[in-house]
């Protein structure tokens, strides 16, 4: 049964839009609490976006592998390598861009690697959120085109119960779930090397790191799961309650994991999985009810499509353009991007974190400016 579901765009589209919400606030310093990611074990709305999308990628994968199955082998594998390489690039490309930066009153080139001042190895880091998204999506497409749905399921428990393990045995007996302790750095460092590793929360570790990135692939095959469910059942009310049923379940199994595993995202811990996975279920269902069933498609739906039929391109975009942008100086730390934050919206009355707020939605409808132009000419950027 192949029957268009505008709610399942609409829920890809909500979710890259509250990715570039998290990431473009007017000042890193001045944001709401539940716009900051948790700071180690649990999890906050923030901690749940990334996740959805990877949901939404095993999602849309369930409506296009019948075609790559038909194609044989060698179809599967050139559509599937090329769009991973293709999107590992681009999160590459973005890390490294604009390849020049400020040194005092002159651009100089960024090195792919370097020692600072302190003796200390800097460089590009080689993963993040895209170079994550071409993994799980590669190795997911893999494992669902030759194992099939009931042992893609399996394989996918398994890894999420070898992780807990190996998180467990191999990580510091004091505390094998904290940052220095989890196992995942030995292996980041080993293979990446310090210098590749992201810097941000003030050692050398890495949220999008090799190891973590295990569990990650299971979150594309629930996704995968869910939208051949879909499939299968068609616009019935057994398959949203069926699908609201499921996804209670997986919340309730993550939440019970979470006390021996706890949930995290920095770690991508097994217990996060089923229970975001479970949480994804139950909003797309949520979403379908509302959408497909009662016909609700009013003008918040047709904002969030328009993010959703240029879902990738818009994301990248809204890495490349700040990060451009920021080599025009204007004086004071102002720049052509984020000029309206410094100049205007850092005045609002109340909390410091209103304009910062305020200036993430605006980036949010420039965007959506950009992506409604797009939709109006036809222009969809396939990867």
């Amino acid at each position: 049964m192949n029957q268009r579901f505008y709610s399942l765009d609409v829920f890809r589209g909500a979710t890259v839009c509250l990715m570039i919400l998290v990431n473009n606030p007017g000042s890193w310093g001045s944001i709401y609490d539940p716009l900051e990611h948790a700071p180690w074990h649990g999890l906050t709305p923030t901690d749940l976006v990334f996740p959805f999308f990877l949901f939404a990628v095993g999602n849309a994968m369930a409506f296009v592998m019948p075609r790559l199955e038909q194609g044989g082998d060698a179809i599967f594998w050139k559509k599937v390598a090329t769009r991973s390489l293709i999107i590992f690039a681009v999160g590459l490309f973005l890390t490294w861009w604009p390849f020049v930066k400020w040194s005092g009153d002159h651009l100089v080139l960024k090195p792919w690697e370097f020692t600072d001042d302190k003796g200390q190895p800097q460089g590009i880091r080689i993963l993040g959120v895209l170079p994550r998204i071409a993994l799980c999506y590669f190795f997911a497409a893999i494992i669902v085109y030759y194992l099939k749905l009931r042992k893609a399921f399996y394989l996918g428990l398994l890894i999420l119960i070898l992780y807990w393990m190996l998180s467990y045995f191999l990580g510091d007996p004091a505390d094998p779930y904290s940052m220095k302790g989890w196992f995942g750095n030995a292996v980041d460092k080993a293979i990446l090397g310090e210098a590749h590793m992201y810097k941000g929360e003030g050692m050398p570790f890495d949220p999008e790191g090799i190891m973590s990135t295990l569990p990650a692939i299971v979150q594309v095959i629930f996704g995968y799961m869910v939208g051949n469910y879909i499939q299968q059942k068609g616009k019935t009310y057994e398959m949203v309650t069926g699908l609201f049923a499921a996804g209670v379940g997986l919340l309730l199994a993550g939440f019970c994991w979470d006390m021996v595993f706890p949930i995290n995202k920095k770690i991508w811990t097994s217990s996060y999985v089923v229970y975001t996975s479970g949480l994804a279920m139950i909003t797309i269902a949520t979403m379908i009810y509302m959408i497909e069933f009662k016909n609700i498609k009013g003008g918040l739906a047709r904002f969030f499509d328009v993010f959703g039929k240029n879902a990738l391109f818009v994301f990248a975009l809204s890495a490349f353009l700040p990060k451009g942008f920021a080599l025009i100086r204007l004086g004071d730390g102002v720049n052509p991007w984020n000029w309206l934050y410094k100049k205007v919206l850092i005045h609002v009355p109340g909390a410091k974190e209103n304009g910062s707020l305020l200036y993430a939605i605006a980036v949010i409808i420039f965007m959506w400016a950009i992506c409604y132009w797009m939709d109006k000419k036809k222009i969809y950027v396939k990867v």
